[in-house]
């Protein structure tokens, strides 16, 4: 049963991708992410013991180099390894986008060529492949790992791909050492591992479209009060009439509705001496436009200065903080 829902989302993973290429300019690099991941699909797919006997079946003598489902999971394997590297190669930069495509084409040939030589002589030759371009993808992710969501998706990518060349060279010593097969209709050796290096892979491969839809989720959660009542005193920052979108583009038009109904509660942009300079503190200046906002008619006075989001503060990270001073304000003054 793990091995059928592994298998199954990879193949989400996979389909997501697809959209993903379907809504945005079709890059080699990302075409190359497609095939990549429906390679694990595919990998994780034949890995289920009912599948491979199928297959196995469809060749009772198999191939000469080892059963039909051996032969297709390794070739799927070497797909992955292959249009992986022609992402990773997007990464040096020596390499252009046009060299990019002759680099992925060359790639792709030898790859084909690879799956020939795995299928038809030697799936110990395929797993040495498959090791080598986990190596070099490997160590670009390395090279371009850092703390942002396009970051945390490499580095979860890459450690599933590490995973996979570590597999990979035990798959060629235990050829070398002549281990026994898995018996017909039953997982292979290390099947949890590989499953788990095929998850890893289909996570890291949708990681940023999962990180901004959960950030955008709790954005519209954690403004949701403030940009009804900021909206309610002025409904003309709303564009009526626009069609449903995507729930990330809906927490940036929350945004901009929020900071433009804000600046014109401040007087459009007049700067008031009573205000004075905002401070250089973020929660200070946020909990004062946020009383503000609360009660604009009130003693708390703030003008345009106040704001535009403070030094180094993105506007969707300003209107958060001041979205939680507006919340806590509001549970403060229920308790009173």
């Amino acid at each position: 049963m793990t091995l059928w829902l592994t298998a199954m989302l990879v193949w989400v993973a996979a389909g997501a991708r697809v959209g993903r290429v379907l809504v945005k300019p079709a890059t080699t690099a990302r075409v190359a992410i497609v095939v990549a991941v429906a390679a694990v699909a595919l990998a994780a797919t034949v890995a289920v013991p009912e599948i491979a006997l199928a297959l196995d079946n469809l060749l009772p003598r198999g191939l000469h180099s080892g059963p039909l489902a051996d032969g297709v999971v390794a070739s799927a394997w070497i797909l992955f390894a292959t249009a992986t590297s022609v992402v990773a190669a997007a990464a040096w930069p020596v390499v252009s986008r046009s060299n990019l495509r002759r680099i992925a084409f060359v790639g792709y040939g030898l790859g084909v060529l690879a799956m020939a030589v795995n299928l038809f002589w030697s799936t110990t030759f395929g797993w040495i492949i498959v090791a080598l371009g986990c190596v070099f993808i490997v160590v670009t992710g390395v090279r371009n790992l850092d703390w942002t969501t396009l970051g945390r998706g490499i580095a979860i990518y890459t450690a599933g791909t590490a995973v996979v060349a570590v597999l990979a060279v035990l798959q060629v010593r235990r050829a070398c050492i002549d281990a026994s097969p898995a018996k017909a209709g039953e997982p292979d050796w290390a099947w949890p591992i590989w499953a788990a290096a095929a998850l890893l892979i289909a996570f890291g491969a949708v990681w940023i479209v999962v990180e901004l839809w959960v950030r955008a989720r709790i954005l519209l959660r954690q403004t949701k009060v403030l940009h009804r009542i900021m909206v309610g005193r002025f409904p003309e920052v709303v564009a009526h009439g626009q069609p449903g979108t995507s729930t990330q583009l809906r927490a940036s038009d929350q945004v901009a509705q929020i900071m433009d109904a804000l600046y014109l509660q401040s007087g459009g942009g007049v700067e008031l001496v009573a205000a004075g300079p905002p401070p250089p503190l973020v929660s200070a200046r946020a909990d004062r436009v946020a009383q503000w906002a609360r009660n604009p008619l009130g003693d708390v006075v703030v003008d345009a200065r106040w704001i535009a989001p403070p030094e180094g503060i993105s506007p969707r990270g300003w209107v958060q903080a001041i979205a939680r001073a507006y919340e806590a304000g509001a549970g403060a003054a229920a308790r009173n």
